[in-house]
């Protein structure tokens, strides 16, 4: 298993890098948004960001960015929207990243009352995305949110994605899966179902209402049960501990409890 941690991009790359290093993480998980992280700024400290990955030891992942609008029922926030998806893999695949994280086009303003017409934008924007990321040669991989603001809510959905993108991936954030109605059910069911298309894993714990990005142990995810399921499908891939604490030791705490729990089940 291969443990990670996320930069927060109101702080330098560099200042995050050298942070999360010292705390012995295998790899970043680099958040692509503004201000410190968006992909111009990215590309422009490129050799350094390079060096400091090395000097640590640390392999990349990079998330794409979130605050975009891919689906949005206006045509040129639209396309802007995809030309800065389109940038960021493209700047991802340059500074060497394994893999590229995105989320899903996810409802806004009016769309939420055209979901018919946003799901069809939304799905012209993963194409884009997918074909961008299999010709520079990246792992894509598609990233669960909340069911009521994506045309991707429903495991239904996950299942007609995958067949038609046989090289998609699935990052499953327990987090997000937790929240609502029989959230524990709902996470066991996507490590069952798309064991194969697994690669990568964001990991905090809520109460079920909210994303709150707790320390393992300090929301209602039954971690030991996630472990189990995670062993039972043999899976030795990445973990991205999206845990968003002032205090940092909160971070190493999780990956101590995930490592133990993931032993002990074994």
């Amino acid at each position: 298993m291969h443990f990670g941690a996320m930069n927060y991009p109101i702080r330098p790359v560099l200042d995050e890098i050298e942070a999360l290093g010292r705390l012995e993480f295998d790899y970043l998980e680099l958040a692509m948004d503004p201000p410190e992280a968006h992909h111009e700024t990215l590309r422009a400290q490129s050799d350094a960001i390079r060096n400091k990955l090395a000097k640590h030891q640390m392999g990349l992942v990079c998330h794409l960015p979130t605050f975009v609008s891919t689906a949005d029922l206006t045509a040129s926030i639209r396309r802007a929207s995809r030309l800065e998806m389109r940038a960021s893999i493209e700047v991802a695949a340059f500074l060497g990243a394994r893999r590229a994280v995105l989320h899903p086009s996810y409802m806004s303003g009016m769309g939420r009352n055209a979901p018919a017409l946003y799901a069809g934008y939304a799905r012209e924007s993963l194409e884009d995305a997918v074909d961008c990321a299999a010709r520079l040669g990246i792992d894509l991989c598609l990233e669960n949110l909340f069911p009521q603001l994506t045309p991707f809510g429903a495991v239904e959905d996950w299942e007609r994605c995958f067949a038609r993108y046989p090289h998609l991936g699935f990052t499953l954030d327990v987090g997000h899966a937790h929240i609502g109605t029989d959230g524990m059910t709902r996470i066991l069911d996507y490590i069952q179902r798309f064991s194969a298309r697994l690669r990568h894993l964001h990991v905090s714990d809520n109460r079920g209402r909210r994303d709150e990005h707790l320390a393992v142990g300090d929301g209602k995810i039954d971690f030991p049960a996630v472990a189990a399921a995670l062993n039972r499908i043999g899976y030795q891939g990445d973990m991205t501990l999206e845990i968003f604490s002032e205090n940092r030791g909160d971070l190493v705490r999780s990956r101590e409890r995930l490592a133990v729990l993931l032993a002990s089940t074994g």
